[in-house]
C-alpha cells in the first residue's frame, strides 16, 4: 500500500531537523521507506520530483530548510535547524485556554481523540496552562460537545479541503432516504446535535442537513465548488430559521398533560383543556413535523393543515417499517420452526 503524503512529509521534516550534519538526497532517499518505495518503482526523475515538491510544500507549511554544500559526498545537503525552527512562546488566557480544551473535547469519541489530548498534552509540557475545564472533577459540570455522528469526520475534512460529497439523506416523514449532492461549507452543534450548513447541488440552494439523518457512507467527489463561499457561514443561523426560530407562522397543538416537556418550552400561549391535555400555541418553521412526530401519541396537531398531514405521513412511515419489521421477524420464525 503506497505510504501517504502527509507521513512522508512528517519523516522528512523528522530527518532534516534531527541530523547534525546536512543530508544529501541519496542520503534522505535511504532513510524514508516512501522514498525508497518510489526509488524501486519509478526513475531518478520521478523521485527528485517529489523531494522537490514535499520540500516546496515543508517550506510553505513554515519549516526553515537550509542548503549546504558542504556534504560527505559532495552533493547538495538539506538541514532544518532547531533554532531556526522554534516556535514562538505560546500565551493563552483562560477563555482561549477554556475553549481550546473544549474543542478538544469534541474529539472524545472520534478518531482523532488521541491527537487531540497529545496536542493539549504539548501545550501544557510548554507550560501553557489549558486545565480549564479539560478534566472533570468530582462535583463539578464539565462541558461536551459529542461528535458521535460517523458522518462527522469525512464531512469535517471535506468543508476544510472544499470538496463536494454525496450521501443518502432521510428527510423528516420520509419513509425512504434520498440521494444529496452537496458542496460543505462548514458543521455546528446546536441544541446537542450537530448539523451541516452548504450548497444542495440538485436544488440550487441552501440547505442545513442533521447528521443522524445521513445512512451510510459520505462520499468524497473528485470535482470542485461551483457556488461561491461565504465569507462567514453562521450554521446556527441557518438551522434556527429552519427549525422554526423567529418564524412568523404559529401552530397549534395538544399536548398530553405532564409530557412533552421541550415542546411546552417553545409555547407562546398554553391553556389546559381538561384533566389530560393541554393546548399550545408554538411557532411554526421547517423541521416542526419531525419534533412533533418524535412525542407520538402524547401530541395531536389542530393546525395548519399541512403540518398535521406531514406529522400524520412521519408517523404512518414509521409504523409502516416498524410493520414491515415484525412481519420479516415473525417469517423468520415461523421458517425456523418449521
Amino acid at each position: 500500500m503506497p505510504i501517504a503524503k502527509s507521513e512522508r512529509l512528517m519523516n522528512l521534516a523528522l530527518c532534516l531537523m534531527n541530523t547534525k550534519r546536512p543530508l544529501s538526497k541519496r542520503e534522505l532517499r535511504d532513510s524514508i521507506e516512501a522514498y525508497r518505495e518510489a526509488a524501486d518503482s519509478a526513475s531518478e526523475d520521478s523521485f527528485n520530483r517529489m523531494f522537490e515538491r514535499d520540500k516546496d510544500d515543508l517550506r510553505e507549511l513554515g519549516l526553515v530548510i537550509d542548503v549546504d554544500e558542504s556534504t560527505l559526498d559532495g552533493e547538495l545537503g538539506y538541514l532544518a535547524r532547531r533554532d531556526r525552527n522554534r516556535l514562538p512562546e505560546i500565551s493563552l488566557d483562560a477563555e482561549e485556554a477554556a475553549a481550546l480544551s473544549l474543542a478538544a473535547g469534541v474529539w472524545r469519541q472520534a478518531r482523532l481523540a488521541g491527537a487531540a489530548s497529545g496536542a493539549l498534552h504539548k501545550l501544557r509540557a510548554a507550560g501553557v496552562l489549558v486545565d480549564q475545564g479539560a478534566e472533570p472533577q468530582t462535583g463539578a459540570l464539565e462541558p461536551r460537545i459529542p461528535a458521535r455522528e460517523a458522518a462527522f469526520e469525512p464531512l469535517l475534512g471535506a468543508a476544510r479541503d472544499r470538496r463536494p460529497v454525496t450521501f443518502a439523506y432521510r428527510k423528516s416523514g420520509a419513509a425512504l432516504p434520498e440521494p444529496r449532492s452537496v458542496e460543505p461549507w462548514a458543521l455546528e452543534c446546536w441544541h446537542g446535535h450537530w448539523y451541516l450548513a452548504g450548497w444542495d447541488r440538485d436544488r440550487k440552494d441552501v440547505r442545513v442537513f442533521r447528521l443522524s439523518r445521513i445512512i451510510g457512507r459520505v462520499k468524497a467527489r473528485s470535482d470542485a465548488f461551483g457556488a461561491e463561499v461565504p465569507d462567514h457561514v453562521d450554521v446556527r443561523q441557518h438551522v434556527a430559521r429552519f427549525a422554526g426560530e423567529g418564524a412568523t407562522a404559529t401552530a397549534r397543538i395538544r399536548l398530553r398533560r405532564g409530557a412533552a416537556f421541550p415542546l411546552r418550552t417553545k409555547a407562546l400561549q398554553s391553556e389546559p383543556v381538561d384533566a389530560d391535555w393541554d393546548e399550545l400555541e408554538i411557532p411554526y418553521g421547517h423541521g416542526l413535523a419531525s419534533d412533533l412526530g418524535e412525542f407520538g401519541a402524547d401530541v395531536v396537531v389542530i393546525g395548519p393543515a399541512e403540518l398535521r398531514a406531514d406529522v400524520i405521513a412521519s408517523l404512518s412511515a414509521v409504523a409502516g417499517r416498524t410493520a414491515s419489521t415484525n412481519a420479516s421477524t415473525t417469517a423468520t420464525k415461523g421458517a425456523s420452526a418449521l
